[in-house]
């Protein structure tokens, strides 16, 4: 049977539905799962299908919550909450030692939370918040889980192959890429809210790229650029005056009507990252990047394609994180 063509307006239930024999079995860990969160609707949407879903925040009550919700609408989901603290190298590795001692395998890991887009903050490693959480936090969450998703190859058909969705976003293209010096030493003088952002979803992508050839035919890897969405993130107060002075919200803190973006709706924003984690037509396309639902790599600005950059950046993350992150070559 021919598979669904997915477009901008597909909801994370619609690809859900058309790829219910992929997700079946299978179990997967989704970071930043608060309500109203595109990590949220990810989990609910592929819970009706999947075997185990985890789903993390930092805030226990928070995520208790993200539980119950998806539990009341799918009795029979399979959820386990997971505190995980992406701001600290410390918490990820607690949390990663938790989903290491599982007794379950681990098919696909969707690295979705986000930073909230705000003033300069060091996190308790002394790194931008933004590029702590963003990046540095997911990069060694995904290092930590490594041997663990690699195992799961085993565990199901041999034509399936582990994943990893990293979420970016267009707005990686306006910025000129990232700076290694600012990330190993963040300074709140030259800090620039809309740089801080852009630049970490620059890394997601580059992180992508480089996870993708250093693991080719053993992991597959996506960047998944979501779109233009009204999210739990958009309404933190810290977010709010940036956000209206590049025109994504009004004076009352609402999407605004900005002729740059064309908003999607919550279930439309998390369809992309469902295909990236699932749909099969991507297995031979590791690395690509998405965006509404189809491979959109012309969409990738060069300074986050640069291979070069993207070796970099790895090297340079594998001193923040104090190890190495090797991956064995098909």
């Amino acid at each position: 049977m021919a598979l669904q063509t997915f477009s901008f307006s597909t909801t994370a239930d619609e690809v859900a539905t058309s790829l219910a024999d992929q997700i079946a079995g299978k179990n997967v860990l989704v970071t930043g799962t608060s309500i109203n969160g595109l990590g949220f609707e990810t989990a609910r949407a592929i819970a009706k299908y999947a075997n185990l879903v985890i789903i993390t925040g930092y805030n226990a009550e928070r995520l208790k919550l993200s539980e119950d919700a998806i539990k009341k609408e799918i009795p029979s989901a399979n959820i386990r909450c997971l505190v995980l603290d992406l701001s600290s190298m410390a918490a990820v590795r607690a949390a990663a030692a938790e989903v290491n001692a599982y007794p379950e395998p681990l098919h696909v890991l969707i690295n979705n939370a986000a930073a909230v887009i705000g003033p300069f903050k060091l996190t308790v490693d002394g790194l931008e918040s933004q590029m702590a959480i963003n990046h540095v936090g997911h990069f060694l969450l995904t290092k930590l889980l490594m041997p663990k998703l690699l195992a799961s190859k085993t565990t199901v058909t041999p034509s399936f192959t582990p994943r990893v969705v990293f979420l970016s976003s267009h707005a990686h293209i306006y910025c000129d890429g990232v700076d290694l010096a600012a990330i190993e030493h963040p300074s709140a003088e030259t800090y620039d809210i809309g740089q801080g952002y852009y630049r970490s979803k620059v890394a997601n992508i580059l992180t992508t790229r480089e996870l993708a050839r250093r693991g080719r035919g053993v992991l597959n890897a996506f960047s998944v650029h979501p779109g233009a969405i009204y999210t739990n993130i958009t309404e933190k107060e810290e977010s709010r005056e940036y956000l209206q002075s590049v025109g994504h919200l009004d004076a009352d803190g609402k999407p605004a009507r900005n002729p740059r973006w064309n908003y999607k709706t919550i279930p439309q924003g998390a369809a992309t990252t469902v295909v990236a984690a699932f749909d099969p037509r991507l297995e031979d396309k590791s690395g690509a990047y998405l965006a509404d639902c189809v491979e959109d790599n012309a969409g990738v600005a060069p300074h986050s394609s640069d291979p070069v950059m993207a070796e970099k950046l790895w090297v340079l993350t594998e001193k923040l994180i104090g190890e190495p992150f090797v991956l064995p070559f098909a």
